[in-house]
């Protein structure tokens, strides 16, 4: 009689692995894919004609009958027969700075210059990363300062004519800069062993997760101050730029939360066998591994709060969108909306582009990394 488990498929040695298979390229190989049979040549023959239809109507419409310049009231466009894109060089002031006074311009527009040239900067290794943080700091400040103004012989301008590009990138950048570490410190309380901080971090986490952000900011901006006495009260745009930090960072709480459980048990019981304390243990071995681990999520989150800005419109802020739309008011104009708003998408996808790509960099800087460390 034999003792052998039945039925078992397990083999008592490892097997080599095999070579991965060779990716099948080339023209003849998508040819192949798109006519493989009657039915899918068919599909592939009439997606084309419909493609090569709606590409011919963009490109008439969007470049060969375009008016791209009609000064006045825009009656050029009137009499044509394709898109207006001269609305954008007649209002793209109004668009990028909104209701900022118009002689102050240029301070809306050197915060923007400055922004893109530090983010490419800080997008390359030449700079290190303290200085990174630095920078980004002190640019943040001299945003504010030069927005506001009332310093330096600058005229001051209040927060609730502040708007366009540079009132969308001071919302955004405060948000990251303050949410991501508060993430960081609600992502550990959550795993502490001290029960009030860790209820406490579980209760923030999940009550901010489970109400809209649309909520947070009328309660940040409009309710909070009902019940708060008048010395508490600050400006309407701190309070709601507050509620966007909490939004943010209760949701990329969890992310960082889920990269310190995938870092092995073995790193921190390693360190705190040598001795090493707790937040040393957290800064220099346990949450740099997280943090790698949890970029390609972080960044979704950071790409959804650059375009989470969009709400303060709700406030009265207006942002590049709200703008826009209060340009597009000009009875003159208001016909040409497609054309402004495609100016604001091609806007936000170039940005939202840049950051996914600056993402995707700093992931494979990780991974080189980690495969040097793994030789």
């Amino acid at each position: 009689m034999s003792l052998a488990a039945p039925g078992s498929y397990a083999r008592p040695s490892s097997t080599p692995p095999r070579e991965a298979p060779v990716a099948a390229r080339g023209l003849a190989v998508q040819l192949r894919r798109l006519f493989g049979g009657p039915l899918t040549s068919v599909a592939t023959v009439i997606l084309a004609v419909i493609a090569l239809g709606l590409g011919y109507q963009i490109v008439m419409w969007g470049l060969v009958h375009a008016v791209w310049y009609a000064p006045g009231d825009g009656a050029a466009c009137r009499d044509a027969a394709g898109a207006c894109w001269a609305v954008v060089p007649e209002k793209y002031r109004v668009m990028l700075f909104g209701s900022y006074p118009y002689d102050e311009h240029w301070r809306g527009a050197l915060i923007v210059a400055i922004w893109i040239v530090w983010a490419v900067l800080s997008a390359s290794r030449l700079v290190p990363s303290r200085a990174k943080i630095l920078g980004w700091l002190a640019l943040f400040a001299g945003s504010i300062v030069l927005m506001k103004g009332g310093v330096f012989g600058l005229s001051p301008v209040g927060t609730d004519l502040w708007g366009g590009l540079p009132l969308t990138f001071l919302i955004f950048g405060g948000t990251v800069a303050g949410g991501l570490p508060l993430a960081i410190l609600l992502a550990l309380g959550r795993r502490s062993q001290l029960p009030a901080v860790r209820w406490l971090s579980i209760l923030t986490i999940d009550v901010v997760r489970g109400i809209p952000l649309l909520v947070v900011l009328f309660f940040a901006a409009l309710i909070l101050p009902l019940f708060t006495p008048d010395w508490m009260n600050v400006d309407k745009l701190i309070r709601a730029e507050v509620g966007m930090i909490v939004f943010f960072a209760a949701y990329a709480a969890e992310v960082v939360r889920g990269g310190l459980q995938a870092v092995p048990a073995g790193q921190d019981e390693a360190a705190r066998a040598l001795g090493i304390g707790y937040w040393l243990r957290m800064r220099k071995v346990v949450l740099p591994q997280a943090m790698a681990i949890s970029t390609p999520a972080l960044f979704n989150d950071i790409i959804r709060a650059f375009k989470n800005t969009t709400f303060f419109s709700i406030l009265g802020l207006f942002d590049v969108l709200g703008a826009t739309k209060t340009a597009l008011q000009d009875p003159n104009w208001v016909r040409y909306g497609m054309e402004g708003y495609i100016f604001v998408f091609a806007l936000y996808f170039v940005i939202c582009s840049a950051l996914a790509a600056y993402g995707r960099s700093i992931e494979r800087q990780a991974n080189a990394r980690k495969r040097r460390a793994e030789r």
